[in-house]
């Protein structure tokens, strides 16, 4: 069929184009510029993914051959490229200009106008497009809903996402590497549907019992349903084919993959939510660009920037549709500026609307989610650890709020040391030997991120062993470039460094606890440092930055902020470089301070302002990204796996009396996916260079090339936008991931296989069942769909019996691939 496409086009291009004065059968391009479709404004030559090229003209006579049916419309209708929505107020005044007089003229004598449809018509016309969308919409609730209750118990990482519904719940501060709003929706949910927030979430498997847990799930599983009829409208919107729209409909309603991802609570149906409204959205707002400022363009331009402020409110991957749209924007902006017909006022009155809808509504948005994140969560709560001393002052209930310590450092404090760099901890230590091999065998030091007994360190004199609580001696305070030994509390064990290698990280000294009850060696003594002051200073608590100097060595003590083995409970390295250079990761604070000798002051003095803790959080949450390491018995992935449905996620069970659950995505679905990726890119670029070349089309064949160039343009460049980047990240990876670059493909698939199907009926229009390969090969496509959604759906819905090795399983017939472990 594309051979077929090209060597209509090509010897098109070489019959209708007069000769190049040079000899060479081509128009020049000055001349090709003038070309004019009638019925469209000119459309300057620009960028394959936006989707905008230059139209030809098709000659009057061979229109009027066409519309008495010499060359008949595709079954289902034809898309001619006059029934294409052109963008007249881009365009129009500057195309006008350049195709001259005589095109124009020819351009409106050969326009034709068209019978108006009578009302009726209309009426049952838009009555059959709303009861469509209806159906699609019923059928997407009907297929989320179905055993949404099943399995009563906690599925993979709703053991984390339900956990923190409960913590909003119950205004308990937490940490988590993803932006806020997903949860407090969900936990939203669950505090408007009578869940209590007292069940624990604690791994996989346990049962909800009397918990109220199908509120969040019935919110998650609704705006998975939504997903469907947004890419429904959205294909609608930009190739104007009912057929394209319901392929994609039946495409995502069928796949295994989104109903899992939508039947339990997670932030991923929320995510792909965000970024579908935000696409459609975005397309509504183009298709107003020829009423700029009208109601419906302000409604949709501002609904987009609120779709993108929701997008990354839920997860940092939400960026993804935001570069989307910015580059559509820019590219609007640059068309603008090239109209020659539009005022300097009109252009800064273009790029007003767009900062203010587009950048400031959602940044202010997603700042204020923030707000209602940090008014609500004023608990002291498991994530304390991960922020500054200051930042914890401020929550209800942690030992630094409202809190009243001593304020310089004194011989005799017991205190806790925090590390300045996000997210490494307090200076730990505990009961546990470095493993053979391993530097010395000596006890681990480590950096904790929580509140912990092992965190507590006793501050002594390097040359004295007299107890300084003693109420006979005097107070004496430390001083910067004082020597200084730190006896850990719970083991009395001194902190200590040497000349082994620490066991991560080359070239770096270990860091051990080392002697008994506080007896020692030289290797044990340490010169505290403030930064920026002067010898004999003292040292204030939560204020002063400090550096530890091993007086032998002259390493510096930090956190190298790599996790240990298991041995070292996952927790954090601790070295001692002999690289001088100030690093957050080599600075420390005292927070914790104890000395019953020394008077007390208030803290609320170093609470920070909103735009502190604002960056802090933003800091925490990036570096805890990049730090994600896999859970037990759980399989990650590579982003090369996911187009070609590789290998799957268990979200529950996995012995043959378990209920288990396997996110698969359908493969008739994802593998025609990726097929038409491929045809998409051939065809698409069989189209583009005709029409670069000057290539005089039929109508039929224009305007499907457009809808292929322009909707498919922008799909395109979704899919690549949500995709490639994984390529490019550090952090662990999960199939889950692919999920909204999955949305995109699936809708370009939709619509590449409308237009193909449609081309195939035109280029076979003298044969007498022509009409009917438009009409059959949709319905193929959506049969086979829906027949392999009814093998493959108990993937979603749940399994119990034999593994799918087994002979006897009844899915046994299904393991395509053997990395399918279902």
């Amino acid at each position: 069929m594309l051979c077929a496409t090209s060597r209509l086009l090509a010897a098109r291009a070489a019959s209708a184009l007069p000769a190049h004065p040079r000899g060479r059968g081509l128009a020049p391009r000055s001349r090709r510029r003038e070309l004019h479709f009638p019925g469209h404004p000119e459309l300057p030559p620009g960028d394959f993914l936006a989707g905008r090229f230059a139209r030809p003209s098709v000659p009057a006579g061979r229109r009027a051959i066409l519309r008495r049916g010499r060359m008949p419309p595709a079954a289902g209708g034809g898309l001619a490229g006059s029934e294409l929505r052109p963008r007249k107020g881009r365009y129009g005044s500057q195309a006008a200009r350049a195709a001259g007089r005589d095109v124009t003229t020819e351009a409106a004598t050969a326009r034709s106008p068209k019978r108006p449809a009578p009302p009726s018509s209309r009426r049952f016309e838009a009555a059959g497009r709303w009861a469509l969308l209806a159906l699609v919409t019923l059928t997407s609730f009907v297929t989320r809903f179905h055993r949404l209750d099943q399995p009563p118990h906690i599925c993979w990482d709703e053991t984390h996402f339900g956990k923190m519904g409960s913590y909003y719940i119950n205004r308990t501060f937490f940490f988590d590497v993803h932006p806020p709003l997903g949860k407090m929706l969900i936990g939203l949910a669950g505090y408007l549907s009578g869940y209590d927030g007292t069940f624990l979430f604690q791994k996989p498997g346990d049962n909800y019992e009397h918990h109220s847990y199908m509120g969040m799930r019935g919110f998650c599983a609704f705006l998975g349903s939504m997903l469907i009829p947004l890419a429904y409208l959205t294909v609608l919107e930009l190739s104007r084919s009912l057929p394209a729209a319901l392929l994609t409909a039946a495409f995502l309603t069928f796949d295994t993959g989104c109903l899992t991802l939508s039947q339990y609570i997670l932030l991923d149906p929320i995510l792909m939510f965000f970024i579908m409204a935000a696409m459609l959205s975005m397309v509504k707002y183009n298709s107003c660009a020829n009423r700029p400022f009208s109601a419906p363009w302000w409604f949709w331009l501002s609904l987009t920037g609120i779709n993108l402020a929701g997008a990354l409110g839920v997860k940092f991957v939400g960026l993804f549709i935001i570069l989307q749209v910015g580059w559509n924007t820019l590219s609007d902006l640059w068309h603008l500026f090239g109209d020659l017909s539009l005022s300097m006022v009109t252009l800064g009155k273009h790029l007003t609307a767009r900062i203010l809808c587009l950048i400031v509504l959602p940044l202010a948005l997603y700042i204020a989610t923030y707000a209602v994140h940090f008014m609500v969560l004023n608990k002291s709560g498991p994530g304390d650890g991960f922020f500054s001393s200051a930042f914890q002052a401020r929550l209800s209930g942690n030992n630094l709020h409202n809190a009243s310590i001593p304020e310089h450092l004194a011989y005799g404090s017991v205190i806790t040391v925090k590390n300045l760099r996000m997210a490494v901890g307090y200076l730990h230590s505990h009961r546990h030997f470095y493993p053979e091999g391993v530097g010395a065998r000596q006890q681990q030091v480590t950096t904790y991120l929580h509140k912990d007994y092992n965190n507590l360190w006793i501050i002594k004199k390097h040359n004295s062993n007299s107890d300084p609580l003693d109420p006979s001696l005097p107070v004496e305070f430390v001083r910067h470039g004082d020597i200084i030994r730190l006896e850990h509390k719970e083991t009395s064990r001194n902190l200590h460094s040497h000349y082994h290698e620490a066991p991560l990280t080359r070239k770096h000294y270990q860091v051990t606890g080392y002697g008994i009850n506080g007896s020692g060696d030289s290797n044990d003594f340490w010169r505290i440092e403030v930064i920026n002051r002067k010898f004999g200073n003292r040292i204030k608590v939560l204020r002063s930055r400090i550096r530890l100097i091993h007086l032998v060595t002259g390493c510096v003590l930090g956190s190298s902020g790599k996790v240990l083995p298991k041995w070292g409970w996952e927790q954090l390295e601790v070295t001692c470089t002999p690289y001088l250079k100030e690093t957050l990761s080599s600075i420390w604070n005292v927070e914790d301070h104890i000395n019953p000798k020394l008077p007390n002051i208030s803290l609320e003095v170093l609470q920070p302002s909103f735009p502190e803790i604002m960056l802090e959080s933003h800091m925490v949450m990036i570096r805890g990204n990049n730090g994600l390491k896999p859970k037990d018995n759980e399989f990650t992935s590579k982003p090369w796996h996911w187009p070609i449905n590789f290998q799957g996620l268990r979200f529950s069970g996995v012995n043959d009396t378990d209920f288990r659950v396997y996110l698969l995505g359908n493969p008739v679905v994802w593998w025609l996916n990726l097929l038409s990726l491929a045809l998409y890119i051939l065809s698409a670029s069989v189209f583009a260079v005709a029409v670069q070349r000057g290539a005089r089309l039929p109508a039929e064949v224009e305007g499907l090339s457009q809808v292929l160039l322009r909707g498919g343009g922008q799909l395109l460049l979704g899919w690549m936008m949500h995709y490639f980047p994984f390529f490019l990240m550090g952090r662990v990876l999960y199939f889950h991931h692919y999920f909204p670059a999955m949305l995109f493909s699936s809708m370009l698939t939709g619509l590449l296989w409308d237009t193909l199907l449609r081309l195939c009926a035109w280029s076979l229009a003298s044969y007498p069942l022509a009409g009917c390969v438009h009409t059959l090969g949709i319905l193929s496509l959506l049969l086979g769909t829906a027949y392999s959604f009814y093998l493959f759906h108990p993937l979603a819905y749940g399994m119990v019996g034999p593994l799918a090795q087994d002979p006897r399983s009844p899915m046994a017939g299904l393991r395509w691939l053997e990395s399918w472990d279902f």
